[in-house]
């Protein structure tokens, strides 16, 4: 990129300075009280704002004292164990979820039956949206295709800066019966133009759920089983929402609050999920299984997956990271109650699809991490699996490909980014504004013939 030599030295400078003495001193961070990560120093977040979607709790309070239970998640007041076994045979479980998020409330069947018919009528993309924008540019990444169609989708508005929430209503519902048919063709035309595969493209069908779009656009006969979009259905869920606080919903918060559009707002929360450390972090659980079975010749062997793990912990495996990808979460200790609930619908899915010895893996795996982490790094509070222990591997069992991983957590995180971006709407909160410590020397200014970069 850089053809001249003395400006590739300069840039191999700076990246080396960047690398060592660049680095703030870390103990200024407590000099001056900094939460890292907007967090406190036993990892809670700081409190930044208030809202009525979602409540997550992992603690309960005993006089001064914080003691784990186990995990619960609320959308709207009513807890998501509950929500789920109330959808169990349902295939539109998602769309009664969104529309708890939106509207705050659960709908009657009239309203769920007139709901559903409105967001069939708004799946289908523009005229030659797919053939203009989709497969024009085909990416490898298909977060990148979901980010790049939402800011193109603002062409299409004929108001797309209203920010009333009627309007932002409409945009929201609009952008939520799209993403999966983004999804799809992207990942479609990402196989033709990589891969050298058959292009497939079907049509969404406007009776159908989210779930059962999702599995029928993607697969050339168009068939899934009744469990299958159950299954997905209940992974959408239990994604749809997780509080105000998750990087990707702060994002929304935080581009809500300067008054810009939904189009915008929408592409910068994609632009968070879509990093290894939110969204992305069921593929890596996926990648560190691959490397542990390759490592490991007995799966029901203890000692062996023990082995492994220790391994990880010191890190001696995988990627060196020292983490058991999976295992705890920043709020929950005891249990993670989407991981509880995935588990059951993973361990039905295994029985169907012949997955029986992975799922025992991963109930081994998932055993043995909590004590060793606990155990090794003398952790106080009990670890958990979180959410994506499991949801890679469900999603391996449903054939959907791991570059749809990701994008399948934005299909269903985008309810709860748009009832988080409408409650900021309506409560008109002040722009989003922290502060930064200047720690850095004023310098004094030198005419250009008197400065010396080395």
């Amino acid at each position: 990129m850089f053809s001249n030599y003395d400006f590739a030295k300069l840039v191999d400078r700076y990246v080396e300075y960047c690398g060592d003495s660049g680095r703030i001193d870390q103990g200024l961070y407590k000099t001056y009280d900094v939460k890292q990560g907007l967090r406190d120093a036993d990892g809670r977040g700081v409190l930044t704002g208030l809202t009525e979607i979602s409540d997550v709790q992992g603690f309960k309070r005993e006089g001064d004292k914080r003691v784990p239970i186990p995990g619960e998640l609320y959308y709207q007041g009513y807890n998501v164990q509950d929500l789920v076994r109330g959808f169990h045979g349902s295939k539109h479980g998602f769309e009664e979820t969104t529309f708890l998020l939106l509207f705050g409330e659960l709908p009657t069947q009239d309203q769920l039956n007139e709901f559903m018919e409105v967001m069939g009528n708004l799946r289908s993309l523009p005229e030659n949206f797919n053939r203009d924008v989709i497969m024009k540019a085909p990416s490898r990444n298909i977060m990148n295709v979901l980010q790049r169609c939402v800011l193109t989708l603002y062409s299409y508005d004929e108001d797309p800066d209203n920010i009333s929430v009627r309007h932002v209503l409409e945009q929201s519902l609009s952008l939520i019966a799209k993403f999966p048919v983004i999804a799809a063709y992207g990942y479609q035309s990402y196989r033709h133009k990589f891969n050298d595969s058959s292009l497939i493209i079907h049509r969404p069908k406007a009776n159908l759920s989210t779930a059962e779009n999702i599995l029928r656009l993607l697969r050339s006969d168009c068939k899934y089983t009744d469990l299958e979009a159950q299954v997905l259905d209940i992974c959408l869920v239990i994604h749809a929402e997780h509080g105000g606080g998750n990087n990707s919903t702060f994002t929304s918060h935080v581009i809500t609050t300067t008054g810009t559009d939904t189009y915008s707002t929408v592409a910068g929360s994609l632009g968070s999920l879509k990093g290894p450390r939110h969204g992305g972090a069921n593929m890596k659980v996926q990648q560190m299984f691959a490397d542990m079975k390759a490592n490991i010749s007995d799966w029901e062997n203890e000692d062996q997956i023990r082995a492994y793990l220790k391994g990880l912990l010191n890190h001696e495996g995988f990627d060196h990271s020292g983490l058991i990808y999976g295992m705890g979460h920043a709020v929950y200790s005891i249990s993670d109650p989407r991981a509880v609930i995935l588990k059951e619908y993973a361990r039905k899915l295994s029985e169907e699809k012949g997955y029986v010895k992975e799922f025992a893996l991963y109930d081994r795996v998932e055993r043995i991490a909590k004590e060793l982490i606990m155990n090794g790094r003398n952790v106080v509070k009990p670890v958990c699996a979180n959410v994506d222990f499991y949801s890679g591997f469900v999603y391996t069992m449903l054939n959907i490909p791991t570059e749809l991983f990701t994008p399948i957590f934005a299909i269903s995180r985008i309810a709860g980014w748009s009832a988080h971006r409408i409650e900021e709407l309506v409560n008109r909160g002040k722009i989003i504004r922290p502060a930064y410590q200047y720690v850095g020397e004023h310098k004094e200014y030198l005419p250009i013939e008197e400065r010396d970069w080395y």
